[in-house]
């Protein structure tokens, strides 16, 4: 509450908010927030600037919404891939009609030294580094090996097969690990580090029409 404080009283020109989060929101942000602002709390039933055609919209990862209507507010008319790796990579499709079916979520890279590690007897807890070779020679290059070349395989060949369904694609890639993995594949992907907030902004601004 203090650092929302801190920041509203430096930031004058704020005249609406929007809420995304995983975890329940104290209650006095949320009133503060209302009182203040024009105020939006990411949902389910929120407006959205895409049709949104997911099955189970209320387990849709707000940042899987918001990222996919960045997708289409940069590049309407196009299909879009969008590709965030974070704690879990995921791939989301936005068609070129602005309809959201959904996509794929695997384990992240560190999620993946973190599973060879608490799942198996010996392995050690490896660390991610820039590594490039195919053959690892110790036990720690070997699992360096299997973790990176197993996801840039993994994605390159994800992106093959939209690109058989959706053509001409778009592919752009967001998350921490986004760069990492961007220098790796194979396609022509573009890196949009902001994407989830870009959605995030979009979907404040539809609803404020």
């Amino acid at each position: 509450m203090i650092s929302l404080l801190s920041i509203t009283s430096q930031k004058k020109n704020i005249s609406s908010v929007i809420i995304s989060s995983v975890k329940e929101v104290p209650v006095e942000i949320i009133n503060y927030l209302k009182k203040n602002y024009s105020f939006i709390e990411l949902s389910a039933l929120t407006t959205i600037p895409i049709i949104n055609l997911y099955k189970t919209p209320e387990t849709l990862g707000k940042d899987r919404l918001a990222s996919v209507v960045a997708a289409y507010s940069l590049y309407c008319g196009e299909n879009v891939l969008v590709v965030d790796a974070g704690t879990c990579i995921t791939y989301d499709i936005v068609n070129a009609k602005g309809e959201y079916y959904g996509g794929s979520i695997s384990p992240g890279l560190n999620m993946r030294f973190k599973a060879l590690h608490t799942f198996t007897g010996k392995l050690p807890l490896v660390s991610l580094i820039n590594f490039n070779e195919l053959i690892g020679t110790d036990t720690n290059k070997s699992i360096l090996s299997g973790v990176i070349n197993g996801i840039t395989a993994e994605a390159d060949a994800i992106i093959e097969r939209y690109k058989k369904y959706y053509s001409p694609l778009k592919i752009i890639i967001c998350g921490g690990d986004a760069q990492f993995l961007v220098d790796r594949l194979k396609n022509i992907i573009f890196a949009v580090p902001e994407l989830v907030l870009i959605g995030l902004n979009e979907i404040l601004d539809y609803n404020e029409l």
